[in-house]
């Protein structure tokens, strides 16, 4: 190394750099005030609070973080009473080595502060979901786009929702992405860590998780295996050893919130509005979904890997319509599939890239905020089932209509506005 050069690297960071990180430093106190002043004003927060109190109950009462204890205090911040049986219990689900990564949080004893905490990693996050898709589908959309992009996933209705309910969808969803980029870096170890880390909200990535298998066995990837297995061993050896009992209380805990969560799946909804169906439409359309995706992962197993980003998207949309509980906080996870379908709307409509581009922008941002207007002024049940059931059902229907253009060799008529003088 050059003389010069060690003289630079000895005299440190410039001015430049200096100011950089003095600003850096005040936008992101300035933006945890926000979140703390939102998150004491704000009601919500009940994913957390699930999980930051089952953290505090059992580090510092002595209170068993799945017992009904811990969910009363959960569902006193939702309903403002205990739950009735029909309702949702919010009963501890996670296992408990997950539950010790909220330790940190758990420190915090006014839980204000530890919901802006996680509202400013979860922005974070965000702001990293749609850089880690970009770099997956290897798109350099303009700048506007970008910008636009960054507005959605932040200002979202679905992403609102997320992070005012501090719903862990987030994180796990730029875990998912990381994962993929591991993957497609050959890092398969740190995938399989990685894996663990998401494996355990099901209904928002079941089949996410089935795909990653199924590649790891078409491409006989073994080390995404070895590293899963090295970390859960550690895992579990670090959690036993915390709190030795903690699998039998857990599991009459996940098959408890299964109990009280089908009657938020989609097949409830459609005994509400369709009562004398003679075939339960819930449970053909949760098959149908179920043998049309796993198809899609054998197409995908050896393929490029943007059509493995592609079954992703429709693994992720599909998973709550195969009869897990419904909860838009969970919708987080289909920003992936939106930045896809955008980049197949501005690849496939060259000529009107920026109209279609912003009306695909438009609609997705405005009409669930319609809608949900619309509930409100109307209290109509449809509004509300809508907002429940149309984001998953819309993405798949985009998914194959946009992959079916980009396939298609005859232009349309939309390809063709502009070309005529």
């Amino acid at each position: 190394m050059a003389f010069q050069d060690i003289r630079k690297i000895r005299k440190g960071w410039s001015r430049e750099d200096v100011r950089f990180m003095i600003l850096v430093f005040i936008a992101v106190a300035g933006l945890l005030a926000l979140n703390i002043t939102l998150a004491r004003i704000l009601p919500g927060g009940e994913w957390l609070s699930l999980r930051w109190n089952g953290a505090r109950a059992y580090l510092f009462e002595g209170i068993e973080p799945y017992s009904a204890t811990v969910a009363e205090r959960v569902q006193l911040l939702v309903y403002g009473r205990n739950a009735f049986s029909s309702e949702y219990g919010y009963v501890l689900n996670d296992p408990f080595y997950i539950v010790l990564l909220y330790s940190p949080l758990a420190l915090f004893r006014d839980f204000a502060i530890a919901r802006s905490i996680w509202m400013l990693f979860s922005e974070a996050a965000l702001v990293g979901i749609v850089l880690f898709t970009l770099r997956l589908l290897e798109w350099q959309p303009p700048r506007w786009i970008l910008i636009s992009l960054f507005a959605f996933s932040l200002l979202g209705y679905y992403s609102l929702q997320s992070l005012l309910s501090a719903s862990p969808t987030i994180f796990i969803t730029f875990l998912y992405l990381s994962i993929l980029l591991a993957l497609h870096s050959f890092n398969d170890e740190l995938a399989g860590a990685l894996l663990l880390l998401a494996a355990y909200q099901w209904e928002v990535g079941a089949l996410y998780f089935f795909f990653i298998l199924v590649l790891v066995i078409a491409n006989k990837r073994w080390s995404v295996l070895t590293g899963f297995g090295m970390v859960i061993f550690v895992m579990l050896i670090v959690s036993f050893l915390t709190y030795s009992g903690w699998l039998l209380p857990y599991t009459r805990a996940v098959l408890s919130d299964w109990h009280r969560g089908a009657a938020l799946n989609l097949n409830s909804i459609l005994e509400f509005w369709f009562p004398d169906s003679r075939i339960p439409l819930g449970t053909s359309i949760a098959v149908s979904l179920l043998i049309l995706v796993f198809i899609e992962m054998i197409g995908a197993a050896q393929g490029h890997f943007r059509r493995i980003a592609w079954v992703t998207s429709l693994s992720l949309a599909a998973t709550p319509l195969i009869g897990f509980p419904i909860f838009s906080s969970n919708y987080a996870a289909l920003i992936p599939a939106f930045i896809l379908i955008l980049l197949l709307v501005f690849e496939r409509w060259n000529r009107r890239q920026t109209l279609a581009s912003v009306l695909v922008l438009m609609i997705a941002f405005l009409l669930p905020f319609g809608l949900y207007i619309a509930s409100h002024l109307t209290q109509e049940r449809a509004y509300t089932d809508l907002l429940t059931v149309l984001p998953p059902i819309v993405t798949i229907v985009a998914l194959y209509w946009m992959r079916w253009f980009a396939v298609r060799s005859p232009r349309t008529w939309m390809d063709q506005v502009g070309l005529r003088k």
